[in-house]
């Protein structure tokens, strides 16, 4: 049985097998994002199982350049399985994704560490990482795109909203999962070995994940395009062939996915990082704050992308840019207040503020990168901007502020990243967006 297109309404005025569509999209994406920020989340324990003993800071840098490198190669990603996206279809290409990111996951977690095999442990990591890069690099815009093909004009951002949630609940469920493993063993027991049941457990996830997308059909968009024989021949060359759509990849850039990507990695990720390995708060408490506030703030992830559909995307996702910007060294200080002695509830909803901001900038830009390229070459054109953003200017922000904090030995410094880059986020898309949520999609 396949998901009916979303070309038939429903008797309540739903497109047919929209949430069937949805649903399956938004599991395997959650997936995917699971096994990716799995890594991330356990990221102080892992510094010490693959990288020799001495100082413990230059340790956790490797295994932040480490978590880094899957980020790294995401753009190449992007134009792998984005050309494939635009070749053989949506759907062929983000089952083959999950299984690479699945399957990767799982490898960690049965890994010997540095003690075992010596420096055979990091570089069998690093290219682990590297395949769970590049499936990401063509897992989301598949997602995002197969909903988007099949929801109707005018609901578009409403509909993508539910893959935007995917991201954070994925790394809400890694929080999840540590916590409850990390329970049931205790401590000692999870960091010498417990560590790697959350990896080997995507293997389930993969095999409920790959049934259910299995079941899916292909998007009616694309379906249509290959029929009457217009698909791209050579969507690399369609998409980045001129100097027009370079100027467009660059207007997507930084005008939407990179101050997306800064605002993303800081309200969720290193304000994890930001508790645990500068403020000191205890691991369990700094996980559940941050669990809590994911989960507190997911909803408005649909509510921000249904807005974006009436007053448009753009004036969202530069507010959610601009009140980052301007609000980050004032919460982070308060951060730093309510640390000593430890404020669970003040640090949860501080956190909780950046992900409201989180839930601006991503909610509605979805249905903006889908509406800004044709369906012929949308994969590859969508993909690229988005993993470039995402996995440069997000993927290297850990990294690049615990530097910075390291080297000026301001707690703060590390902030100097996402507000520069969330501010020109700023300047280039107010003088350079352009919303088509009012217009119907570019066939």
């Amino acid at each position: 049985m396949t998901a009916t297109s979303a070309t038939t309404q429903s008797a309540t005025g739903e497109p047919q097998g929209i949430w069937k569509i949805i649903t399956a999209s938004s599991v395997g994406t959650m997936i995917e994002w699971y096994d990716f920020y799995i890594f991330g989340s356990l990221a102080a324990i892992i510094s010490t199982q693959f990288y020799p003993e001495g100082d413990p800071t230059a340790s956790f840098l490797k295994t932040l350049a480490t978590f880094a490198v899957g980020f790294a190669v995401r753009p190449f990603g992007a134009l792998v399985f984005g050309r494939m996206g635009d070749l053989t279809g949506r759907k062929v290409t983000f089952l083959t994704t999950l299984l690479i990111m699945g399957g990767s996951t799982a490898a960690i977690g049965f890994l010997p560490g540095y003690k075992s095999i010596g420096m055979a442990a990091p570089i069998i990591l690093v290219l682990l990482r590297l395949l769970q890069g590049l499936a990401l690099g063509g897992e989301y815009g598949g997602a995002a795109i197969y909903v988007a093909e099949h929801a109707p004009d005018g609901k578009r951002g409403y509909y993508t909203s539910f893959i935007q949630t995917t991201a954070t609940l994925g790394l809400f469920v890694s929080l999840a999962v540590i916590l409850i493993v990390r329970g049931a063993m205790g401590e000692a027991a999870f960091k010498e070995w417990g560590w790697r049941i959350p990896f080997v457990l995507s293997l389930v996830m993969l095999a409920i994940s790959y049934y259910v997308r299995k079941r899916l059909s292909e998007s009616p968009v694309f379906a249509k395009l290959k029929a009457a024989g217009q698909t791209s021949k050579a969507p690399i060359k369609d998409s980045f062939g001129t100097a027009g759509s370079w100027k467009i990849f660059f207007t997507v850039l930084f005008g939407a996915a990179a101050g997306q990507a800064v605002v993303w990695y800081t309200g969720q990720f290193y304000a994890l990082l930001f508790l645990q390995t500068v403020l000191k708060v205890p691991l369990e408490t700094s996980y559940i704050c941050v669990a809590i506030a994911l989960l507190a703030g997911a909803p408005l992830f649909v509510v921000f992308g249904s807005l974006s559909d009436k007053i448009g995307r753009k004036k969202i996702m530069l507010t959610g840019n601009l009140l980052a910007a301007l609000l980050y060294i004032p919460i982070y200080h308060l951060m730093k207040f309510y640390s000593s002695p430890v404020n669970p509830v003040m640090l949860t909803l501080l956190v909780f503020v950046q992900v409201v901001f989180v839930t601006m900038v991503y909610g509605p830009i979805a249905a903006f990168l889908v509406e800004a390229f044709p369906a012929r070459i949308r994969y590859t054109s969508l993909s690229l901007p988005y993993h470039f953003g995402n996995g440069w200017f997000g993927g290297f922000l850990p990294i690049i502020a615990t530097a910075l904090v390291a080297r000026t030995g301001n707690i703060y410094a590390g902030l100097a990243f996402p507000i520069i880059v969330a501010l020109i986020t700023v300047v280039a898309g107010s003088a350079l967006l352009r919303d088509r949520h009012n217009l119907p999609i570019i066939e």
